[in-house]
């Protein structure tokens, strides 16, 4: 119980350090929280669903630029903004469905795969568009990234939907229900006669088009299609879910857990920047949270055990 709570606690303590910043509580700069926060945060919502599986994606930060990329080139060639933004989820959903195809068809461990994978796709990513970028996009795609419903960023409603939708595949379907049985035991789920294949790849291609949408709202924000985009989201997305109680062995994770996971990684990159603190350190912090939460996982499934 005390370590489901942990991330909230530190959510809020962080936040009420935060309001001592200068400038932190300003309309401007929470605005703008909420929408660097967005993108990792909806890419989190599909890493969590693989780490629930016991897998891990290490290929998001790629497949978000391609995504990304073919969504936008879609809309320079004169597609409707709607139909690029399909487009780019569509990529993402197919590059997930890859990850998951050969994780199951090949029985080869996630890691290898993704890792595989994500110089594949950021390769092919970069001969597409001879590795230059998308400029000629509808003005009007900005508003995905950047324009406001009710006073509220838009991407905070997409980002309530994207949770909504994954909190019920995760709570009120067979999916949910079986990818925490595969995470917890694969070979007793496949005993048990759940297809294990299936659901895995279906899990990677719904985290596949949640990290195309994300390369959507990126180029939206950017109003520009990069081939580069992503580069170490995946470890942010990662860092997302273990803080929020995901658990890397598999068959634990939460929606309201890496939602909160991603927005303690947003504002410490945040108070960071307010602060005057190099990037360089922000990944360091970073990789020695994601250490620092595992280890508090381990040694509670010791304590158990």
């Amino acid at each position: 119980m005390i370590q489901r709570l942990l991330p909230f606690a530190t959510l809020i303590v962080l936040f009420v350090t935060l309001c001592f910043v200068p400038n932190f509580l300003s309309e401007t700069n929470l605005s703008s929280v909420i929408r660097q926060t967005a993108v990792i945060n909806i890419m989190a919502l599909g890493m969590t669903m693989v780490i629930i599986t016991g897998g891990i994606d290490l290929s998001v930060g790629a497949i978000l630029a391609m995504g990304g990329l073919m969504g936008t080139m879609a809309m320079e060639k004169g597609q409707p903004i709607l139909v690029g933004v399909l487009v780019g989820i569509l990529m993402g959903a197919f590059c997930g469905f890859v990850n998951g195809y050969l994780t199951t068809r090949l029985k080869i461990n996630s890691f290898i795969v993704t890792l595989g994978t994500l110089g594949i796709i950021r390769g092919l990513t970069l001969v597409i568009s001879n590795g230059l970028p998308v400029h000629q996009i509808p003005p009007a795609f900005s508003f995905l990234g950047e324009g406001t419903v009710l006073g509220v960023p838009f991407v905070l409603w997409v980002l309530f939907a994207c949770g909504l939708l994954v909190h019920f595949i995760l709570e009120h379907t067979k999916l949910g229900r079986y990818s925490f049985a595969i995470g917890s035991n694969p070979d007793a789920a496949f005993y048990a006669g759940i297809p294990v294949s299936f659901h895995m790849t279906c899990v990677y291609a719904i985290c596949g088009a949640l990290t195309g949408l994300a390369g959507m709202i990126e180029a939206s924000r950017l109003m520009t299609g990069q081939p580069t985009a992503g580069q170490g989201y995946e470890l942010q997305a990662i860092a997302a879910v273990v803080i929020g109680g995901g658990s890397l062995r598999g068959g634990e994770g939460s929606v309201v857990g890496t939602l909160v996971g991603a927005f303690i990684m947003g504002l410490l990159s945040n108070g960071s920047d307010l602060k005057g603190i190099s990037p360089y350190w922000q990944q360091a912090i970073i990789g020695a949270i994601i250490i620092l939460a595992v280890s508090v996982d381990e040694l509670r499934k010791r304590r158990v055990v």
